[in-house]
């Protein structure tokens, strides 16, 4: 294909409330990009992820608006020229010398037109113009009768990213433009329109069935041949026909393995089709991964389970939800995928769900996920809202699924399918039955269409209904002892220890909300001082009474934060110690619960939400609590009927044996009493041995823990018997030693008291500065040590004072010792 990417202008057509500025201004354009990109950087809109911009240009999704472009025709003789759109967001119409060739209404399409018959010699121009994505919802709400959603705004009506209206972590940035490449095919006699490998395992024989779809030109037979790791096939299509299967063979073929249980080995599939002289037409290549993939439902004593095997292996997943890492798509590249991606897997990660109100990832995904084994379940684009199943949406959500589904058969790391994000919930428990009165509202896409697309063109994957689904209709969709649940009346209403109360299959969401980092919070809010309250923070706070929640959550646990200092720290910190507790509890249960995906990985702006990592790419404190969560080797001291219990986690494939060491100590750092316990945990399971009751009954609990140790690889356990707020603190004292390293500085701290998860904050000083722990428990008398990069050294001093190095007990400081 010949992109077209050069020459590209943009101008707004019609809208209400469009600038007086903007009005007849012709603007360089970006493509692929979108109308905000493109006026952002011809200087005539403000930044709409600072302070409230975002409010000052929501004119820009109820405008239309023209990309335009003048090209010239492929060199040489073709049967055809075809212009391909691989994504046009939404609503569209192409023009090729003023002559219409195409309308679009589905941002995750692609499209093809013959312009052959209109090109010139010379220049030609090419036109797409957008009409608002607003007015074509609205007329269809209209039109069909409205839907129930989770905001008032009209998503559901409309085939295009969810999260453009607006989400409880995201803007109200509705977007229109060419977002993905576009561009001129020349090709004669035939084209590989799609290529489509079912791979499975037969023992230890791989198979690959490579389904072949070719467009043709001319009416003549056709030779397709497919060759992968030493296996080959050949097969004639005959005059007339457009399909072949065929099937390649390959012997005993080193296996995909999920990252943790094995290496992600891949072999490279190419397929041509050639014409009767053997001149080759079109090649496709794509590398494949040998594995199996199944699901797990089968009842058993505690209701239905949902676990993911792979190779024949359960696989514990250590998940995260994935949102779009911007909400302007063509501004994520392939290095911050990577970095993304990268973080996940710091963090001990082995699966992303691709979450349903944003979009099908990207071919980079995909192939990073491929490369560093992270599983990937990916929603059909369905959230929190009822979806009309009339035309043109049932035609266009079918097409939808079946190119997305074959696009993405190649790569290893897809190994579930899901319906829909909550739609099965809302209908049973949203309200949505009155308003609805009878209407279409998505349950035979989830129930029949897609798993019939899916059975048909990707039968070696499980398809689920929904998030959260119990697996069957006669049971409620969120009932924990079956299938998949969301947890979030925890972060609603409760308190984060009411995670202890359940022992769910999968638990497929749950979360809890903190701010940004402080270095991005300064870059996107300009507010003097910062509050939590400020207009700034409101603004950039989507959650219904989220301030309130956050408060509500600290009040049950820590000290009443004196400013906005201490709340931004205490809050980053209340969102690990929930996230920590409730997966520590979660995976203490691994065999009745088989999973947990944390909401969420990733923001697509700066704002207050239950990401890990903020909307600059920076890592909250809960990053670090998550990669202890998610180590191969967990120890950790749980609640059990009888008192408390050391359970060791082992996701390791070796069998753990250690000797564990636990004592209750006063905040001094005096043992009161101490035990030795033997560790024999087999691979890929738990051990749970009770703790004596001279452990687990303290003189004093509000000067009192226990600390529970097994070696490095496992790190350390503590039991605190009392809230922070309630605990006899004393005043945090310490002593720093400070290095420099190449790239940064080495940051040595060695306890004078008790320091409760101990934290450096280097950003403060440098947004480019990052450290590499946090959270950390120190006794007094115990180092640690914080490795700090940053572009210039650091103020020592600065490096080792409040506000950049923080503790629980630093803001306790009226109590005595």
């Amino acid at each position: 294909m010949i992109p077209l990417r050069e020459g590209w202008t943009l101008r707004v057509v019609s809208g209400p409330q469009v600038p007086a500025g903007i009005v007849g201004r012709v603007a360089a354009a970006t493509v692929p990009g979108c109308v905000h990109t493109d006026l952002l950087a011809a200087g005539l809109i403000p930044d709409p992820f600072l302070d409230d911009n975002e409010q000052r240009v929501a004119w820009i999704g109820r405008a239309d608006w023209v990309y335009e472009t003048t090209f010239t025709p492929p060199q040489g003789e073709a049967d055809r020229v075809d212009l391909v759109c691989a994504g046009l967001d939404t609503v569209a119409r192409v023009t090729v010398n003023g002559v219409e060739v195409g309308r679009t209404e589905n941002m995750h399409r692609s499209y093809r037109f013959d312009v052959r018959s209109l090109l010139r010699g010379g220049g030609n121009t090419l036109a797409v113009r957008f009409d608002s994505a607003y007015r074509y919802a609205e007329v269809h709400r209209e039109r069909l009768g409205g839907r129930p959603n989770a905001y008032p705004e009209p998503f559901n009506f409309i085939r295009k990213m969810a999260c453009n209206f607006g989400w409880d972590w995201g803007p109200t940035l509705v977007t229109a433009g060419i977002w993905q490449e576009i561009g001129l095919h020349a090709w004669s006699v035939a084209r590989l329109a799609t290529v489509r490998p079912v791979v499975t395992m037969a023992g230890r024989d791989g198979r690959v069935e490579v389904h072949v779809e070719v467009e043709r030109a001319t009416d003549e037979p056709l030779t397709v041949r497919a060759a992968v790791a030493g296996g080959t096939a050949c097969v004639t299509i005959p005059a007339g026909r457009r399909q072949a299967v065929l099937t390649v063979t390959v012997r005993d073929p080193v296996l995909w393995w999920p990252r943790g249980y094995g290496g992600q080995h891949r072999h490279r599939l190419e397929v041509s089709v050639s014409d009767p002289d053997g001149r080759v037409l079109d090649i496709w290549s794509r590398r494949i991964g040998f594995r199996s993939v199944r699901v797990d439902t089968t009842p058993d004593a505690h209701g239905s389970p949902f676990v993911v095997h792979v190779n024949d292996v359960p696989v514990f997943v250590r998940g995260v939800n994935w949102i779009p890492d911007d909400v302007f798509p063509t501004r994520i590249t392939r290095q911050r995928l990577a970095e993304r991606l990268g973080q996940a897997v710091g963090a001990n990660v082995n699966l992303l769900r691709v979450w349903g109100g944003g979009r099908y990832e990207s071919e980079d995904f995909y192939d990073l996920a491929d490369e560093l084994g992270l599983l990937v379940q990916q929603d059909f684009l369905f959230a929190c809202a009822a979806y009309p199943e009339e035309e043109p949406f049932a035609s266009e959500v079918a097409a939808e699924a079946a190119e997305q589904v074959t696009r993405l058969a190649p790569h290893p790391s897809l190994v579930l399918w899901t319906g829909n994000n909550e739609n099965l919930w809302g209908w049973h428990d949203w309200d949505w039955q009155e308003p609805l009165a009878g209407r279409s509202w998505g349950r035979g896409y989830y129930l029949e269409l897609l798993p019939r697309i899916v059975g048909e063109l990707d039968p070696t994957r499980p398809y689920w209904p929904g998030s959260p689904f119990s697996g069957s209709e006669d049971v409620h969709p969120n009932e924990p002892a079956h299938g998949t649940t969301h947890i979030w009346d925890v972060w609603n209403t409760d308190d984060y220890t009411r995670y202890r109360e359940y022992v769910p299959r999968f638990v497929a969401e749950f979360g809890w909300q903190a701010p940004p980092a402080y270095a991005t919070l300064r870059r996107a809010l300009s507010d003097q001082p910062l509050a939590h309250d400020c207009p700034g923070m409101a603004h950039h706070q989507k959650a219904a009474d989220g301030d309130r929640k956050l408060h509500h959550g600290l009040a049950a646990h820590l000290p009443a934060p004196a400013d906005f200092d201490d709340w931004h720290w205490l809050t980053q910190l209340n969102q690990a110690r929930a996230i920590q507790l409730g997966v520590e509890h979660f995976r203490s249960h691994r065999g009745v619960c088989m999973g947990t995906i944390l909401w969420q990985l990733n923001d697509c702006w700066p704002v207050t939400s239950w990401s890990t990592i903020d909307g600059d790419g920076r890592r909250k404190p809960l990053w670090y609590a998550l990669r202890r969560a998610y180590a191969d080797r967990l120890l950790t001291i749980q609640p059990r009927a009888g008192g408390l219990a050391l359970v060791a986690v082992n996701d390791g494939a070796t069998a753990w044996r250690a000797t564990a060491s636990v004592t209750r100590l006063t905040l001094s750092g005096e043992p009161r009493a101490k035990t030795t316990l033997n560790l024999n945990v087999p691979a890929y399971d738990t051990t749970t041995l009770a703790l004596p009751a001279e452990l687990t009954r303290p003189d004093e609990p509000r000067r009192e823990l226990l600390a529970a140790n097994a070696g490095e690889s496992a790190g350390r356990a503590f039991w605190f018997f009392a809230e922070d707020k309630d605990i006899s603190w004393p005043v945090a004292r310490w002593d720093a030693v400070i290095e420099p390293l190449a790239g940064g500085q080495r940051v040595q701290v060695t306890a004078g008291t008790v320091l409760r998860d101990l934290t450096l904050f280097p950003d403060r000083l440098d947004p480019a500065a990052t450290v590499d722990e946090a959270l950390v428990t120190l006794l007094p008398g115990e180092s640690a040590a914080f490795t700090v990069h940053s572009p210039a050294p650091l103020d020592p001093a600065a490096l080792t004072t409040h506000p950049v190095l923080r503790c629980v007990n630093d803001i306790t400081r009226d109590q005595a010792t």
